[in-house]
């Protein structure tokens, strides 16, 4: 067999290394059975988030769906947010309908706080020449948090994370066209929204006035000793590169630098501050390099050896404090969610796309339909009676209530969802019918 040339083999390599963007466009839904006492935790919220960042809201307060970025606002009319606010207010009736169902099958106790949620969308690779690949699809539910059900696009089946989901599992596996429209939804329109979504940002990140570079140095503890420093703010993207430079060559922790790493400022952008420690008699060029490759930004800037006088000092502190203050509020939402976590075991996923259909995880009779007609944000929801709400476990002909769990064998499969429940429950999981 012929082996490539030096050549080829480069290029294979040089190819194989090239970086990939990674993008993600997820939602998440996520119901409480009941208010809770922290402030800001609703009975439902959803949120949609590009790259996790937030770009949209809508919680069970204020029953609107609104934008959590301005090229959201700028760029979709008001029509695209009275249908989704239409959309996010059928969703909201759906898990407060289907949370309760649940909570009755299991038996559990109203009193204590118990939590429905869903995440979907998707992951793809932006390649250099701008294209957008698909790389992973998400749809998955889950209670209390743990796993419920999910959807393995790959091989279109869903995934029971426990007993309580094996007859849904079982329902939904067999409607050929739920699996073909969900794998559909999560590989070519997550996508389209996504790729969109994406242009929108862009288009803002261009028009944006471009970040405020400084360099400056103060006085050291140590006598003899400066402290060098070069600090970045006003950058809408956290993928912005910073590097202290010495004639020329590239400055790294082992010379002593020491960075503060992106942080958030109080406007939806960001800074980062590096520093390194330097003798006052050092009289070699020094510069800082701020990139940005997808504005184009790329400023240089050369320290002019001197140092800042008490006034100077004052306005640099005031930019990291004002970043400081954006930090604060960011602190104060991760302590609550690890509140809230600490109580009830609530994991939030980081999510997805809010343009699929609700899926009830249990059906009422056999004859009804598994899911209702789909549903997305553009367009309002069907107004029938009779689909509006599908329970996720309804009722047999005879009246009985039907079993959340599957019938015949569970081996293998996590009892992690079941966990607190009583042992007499816990056994009418397993049903021979």
């Amino acid at each position: 067999m012929r082996l490539p040339g030096r050549g080829a083999l480069l290029l294979v390599l040089s190819l194989g290394s090239v970086r990939l963007e990674k993008h993600s466009l997820t939602y998440i839904y996520t119901a409480l059975s009941k208010d809770v006492a922290p402030p800001g935790i609703h009975q439902f919220t959803a949120i949609g988030l590009l790259d996790n960042k937030a770009i949209d809201y809508f919680d069970s307060v204020n029953t609107e769906k609104v934008p959590k970025q301005q090229w959201m606002k700028d760029q979709n009319e008001d029509d695209y947010w009275r249908k989704g606010t239409q959309s996010r207010q059928s969703k909201m009736k759906w898990f407060q309908v289907n949370l309760k169902i649940l909570m009755d099958r299991m038996r559990q106790n109203q009193s204590d706080v118990h939590v429905l949620q869903w995440l979907h969308g998707c992951k793809a690779d932006m390649h250099r020449n701008g294209s957008v690949s698909f790389s992973q699809g998400l749809d998955m539910y889950s209670y209390d948090g743990n796993n419920f059900l999910s959807f393995d696009d790959d091989h279109l089946v869903w995934v029971s994370s426990c007993p309580a989901a094996q007859q849904t599992k079982r329902k939904w596996d067999d409607v050929p066209s739920l699996k073909e429209y969900t794998k559909g939804y999560l590989e070519r329109e997550c996508l389209d929204w996504m790729k969109k979504f994406l242009g929108y940002e862009q288009k803002q990140l261009e028009a944006a006035p471009p970040p405020e570079v400084y360099v400056f140095a103060k006085n050291s503890n140590r006598k003899n000793n400066v402290v060098l420093t070069c600090l970045a703010t006003g950058f809408n993207r956290k993928e912005v590169t910073l590097q202290m430079r010495r004639d020329g060559r590239l400055l790294t922790p082992v010379d002593g630098v020491m960075s503060s790493g992106v942080r958030p400022n109080g406007d939806d952008t960001f800074q980062r501050r590096d520093r390194v420690e330097i003798l006052k008699t050092d009289s070699s060029s020094f510069t800082c390099v701020v990139v940005d490759e997808a504005t184009n930004f790329n400023v240089e800037k050369v320290w002019d050896h001197k140092l800042l006088d008490e006034s100077e000092s004052l306005v640099i502190v005031i930019v990291i404090v004002s970043a400081a203050a954006g930090g604060v509020v960011l602190l104060l939402g991760v302590l609550v969610a690890r509140w809230y976590r600490k109580r009830k075991d609530v994991v939030v996923p980081a999510a997805q796309n809010d343009n699929t259909p609700t899926q009830p995880l249990m059906n009422q009779k056999s004859e009804d339909a598994l899911v209702p007609a789909p549903q997305n944000d553009n367009t309002p929801d069907p107004k029938s009676k009779s689909d509006e709400h599908k329970p996720l476990i309804g009722k047999k002909s005879d009246g009985s209530k039907e079993s959340l769990s599957s019938s015949g064998t569970d081996s293998g499969v996590s009892v992690d969802c079941l966990q607190n429940q009583t042992e007499d429950v816990a056994a009418d999981e397993v049903e021979t019918n």
